[in-house]
């Protein structure tokens, strides 16, 4: 198995991929707009149309429900959280290989690529932690937009697993594989959920970037490939 993970140089996309994907986003943040202002029981699709400047069947070309339709909002995080993880796999692919225990840089890279990616560094960063927060209030009171979270996060889980075989190296366990990328992906969604509760600061304590290293270090304790040294892996 080679230790380059998949998906460290994503596929550059055409032209027609780029516009979709824009029109899927504004499509997105009209809708967290108007959730965030009337609930999603006080929006429709319509309204999430004309306020994104597209007609009602563009959006259902993109969108099966209102709901579904804020899905690209919520899992830009994990994509870019995806790509810094990828990142650091490749520049440590040869520390990872060259090291006695599958696995040794692992908690370290999680740990670092989880902070950047929650700890936002301009304005457009910061502006996407918020209307996360306004989207899982909402969610609180709306099966269909909880789905469509859990859904969001499960995918992120299975791209996930990819990424943190190539910086475990060829000798790790796919079932550890497996757990560490449901640790990883529990610990930032627990996080940004907790945050979300509360009006915390988008930095700092309290904040989801800090939130999610707590929450990792816990979840992880016990687990042999991100903790190398624990009792588990004697």
């Amino acid at each position: 198995m080679s230790t380059k993970p998949e998906g460290a140089t994503p596929p550059t996309r055409t032209l027609t991929e780029r516009r979709k994907a824009a029109t899927q986003l504004d499509i997105a943040r009209a809708a967290a707009e108007l959730f965030t202002e009337h609930g999603p029981d006080g929006t429709t699709a319509e309204d999430i149309a004309l306020r994104a400047g597209v007609a009602l069947r563009t959006f259902y070309r993109y969108f099966r429900s209102k709901q579904d339709a804020v899905a690209p909002l919520l899992a830009g995080g994990g994509d870019r959280w995806r790509e810094l993880l990828a990142a650091t796999a490749t520049t440590a692919t040869t520390a990872t290989t060259a090291a006695t225990e599958p696995g040794a840089g692992l908690p370290e890279a999680l740990e670092r690529s989880i902070a950047a990616s929650l700890t936002p560094g301009d304005a457009a960063a910061e502006e996407g932690l918020r209307w996360t927060r306004g989207l899982l209030r909402a969610a609180a009171e709306d099966p269909a937009l909880r789905a469509v979270w859990y859904r969001v996060n499960q995918e992120s889980e299975e791209r996930l697993r990819e990424v943190v075989a190539g910086l475990a190296g060829p000798g790790a366990d796919p079932l550890e594989v497996r757990l560490a990328a449901a640790a990883a992906t529990d610990a930032i969604r627990i996080a940004l959920e907790s945050w979300a509760e509360t009006d915390a600061p988008v930095r700092g304590e309290g904040a989801p970037g800090e939130l999610a290293v707590r929450c990792l270090r816990e979840l992880m304790g016990g687990m042999r490939l991100l903790n190398p040294g624990s009792a588990g892996g004697e």
